[in-house]
């Protein structure tokens, strides 16, 4: 039975919280009624079994608590009349058990109203009212129900740190009054562009070299969860669908990216046979769907850069020539020095080293990404092909003091010592 409320934890939390912060308005009330449901669930479902629609038992549950909550704190008429507004069938309907409520309560209402206060719950944590690592922190902690602890240690920060961070986005949403809704549609497309970047945050925090561990393999597996919803509930956004197969994709490849040590493995050394294939045909498949709608965007070039690795027998067979033009149509939309340097990847392996390690060299000049690792990572590596074995040792002294995580610098020290072999 606790597996059961388990699962009904991951798939219903989001929803269960959405729908008692759109009944109340009140987050922290919204997300300690949860809790209270699921509690509920976890003494009463061994006892009478797990209701028929798990979600509208909970969600009902929450509702009632919170009903409860606000009668027992109202000391005048204008707390009553809330919760009288919370409960249209009146004083008399909240007497009963919560339990024997909770099914005939949300059956009309679940099919539409709760998938809707999901996505204005996702577009409330994702205000551009909000800094970005407010947005981040409030969409984790209200749509997956992980704890304050589990989101510091995801994004390396003290309990402390992320707590204050919480506390202050809902602070904000109740003093600025920031409505929990979906904006209008003429500022969708700049909202819904928030949100996708938020998510692919999330992704990144749980997929970034050396990010290993549960807490960090969960955020990854709650961004794609996330995204799947909002490509059910903005199913013409041809973006969101991009981005989802951007993250399966990558998904599709993180057994391979270290071997038994924990140590890092590039891209070409990688064992394909432990790649997901069926990941891969999901993305490709998603990603096909997002481009017949002939409306581009990053995310789609991104995923159809990685469907081509993804779909590679071998690194030999990977269509370089093809990827290096891809990353300059992503160049055009979504301009960046990052974008530049994984375009002189590309183009190295397209058309040589020295045709890389030109764009390199210029991006270096303009000094447009100042201690960033790869940059001089991605140097050493383009000056060793070209055999210049001493600069390719100093650029990797150079990425060795950079790199920000244990993994990257162990991998970087193996490359130093290789070519700081073949200097002898």
């Amino acid at each position: 039975m606790k597996e059961a409320v388990g699962a009904a934890w991951s798939e219903e939390w989001g929803r269960v919280v959405a729908a008692v912060i759109a009944s109340t308005g009140d987050w922290d009330l919204a997300e300690e009624c949860a809790q209270d449901a699921f509690e509920r669930a976890l003494e009463t479902w061994p006892r009478d079994g797990v209701p028929r629609r798990p979600g509208a038992w909970l969600t009902t549950t929450a509702r009632n608590r919170a009903l409860d909550r606000l009668r027992r704190a109202a000391n005048e008429s204008a707390k009553l009349r809330e919760a009288a507004r919370l409960d249209p069938a009146g004083p008399a309907a909240a007497a009963g058990s919560a339990e024997a409520q909770a099914v005939a309560a949300a059956e009309a209402a679940e099919g539409d109203a709760v998938p809707d206060d999901r996505l204005r719950l996702i577009f409330t944590c994702c205000h551009p009212a909000l800094p970005l690592p407010a947005q981040v922190a409030l969409t984790l902690r209200s749509l997956t129900g992980l704890t304050t602890a589990e989101i510091a240690r995801a994004f390396l920060v003290p309990e402390r740190t992320m707590a204050q961070r919480l506390t202050r986005a809902k602070a904000k949403i109740r003093h600025a009054g920031i409505p929990f809704r979906v904006p209008p549609r003429e500022l969708l497309p700049e909202r819904t562009a928030a949100v996708l970047a938020v998510l692919y945050l999330l992704f990144n925090a749980g997929y970034a070299p050396g990010a290993a561990g549960p807490d960090q393999r969960r955020v990854t597996a709650e961004a794609i969860r996330m995204t799947r919803l909002l490509t059910r509930l903005l199913p013409d956004e041809p973006e969101a669908a991009g981005l989802l197969a951007l993250m399966l994709l990558h998904e599709a490849r993180a057994a391979a990216r270290t071997d038994a040590a924990g140590d890092l493995v590039p891209l070409e050394e990688q064992d394909r046979t432990r790649w997901d294939r069926q990941g891969i045909a999901e993305g490709v498949t998603v990603l096909e769907v997002a481009l017949a709608r002939r409306r581009p965007g990053p995310y789609q070039i991104q995923a159809a850069i990685a469907a081509l690795h993804a779909q590679a027998a071998g690194p030999q067979d990977t269509d370089w020539p093809q990827i290096a033009l891809l990353y300059a149509e992503l160049a055009r939309l979504a301009p960046g020095p990052v974008v530049e340097l994984n375009r002189a990847v590309a183009v190295a392996m397209a058309h040589g080293p020295q045709q890389g390690l030109a764009l390199v060299d210029a991006l270096d000049a303009a000094g447009e990404l100042p201690g960033y690792h790869l940059l001089p990572a991605t140097r050493a590596d383009l000056l060793r092909r070209l055999g210049r074995t001493e600069e390719a040792a100093d650029a990797y002294r150079r990425a060795l003091e950079l790199a920000p995580t244990e993994a990257e610098r162990r991998f970087l020290r193996r490359r130093l010592e290789r070519t700081a072999g073949t200097q002898r």
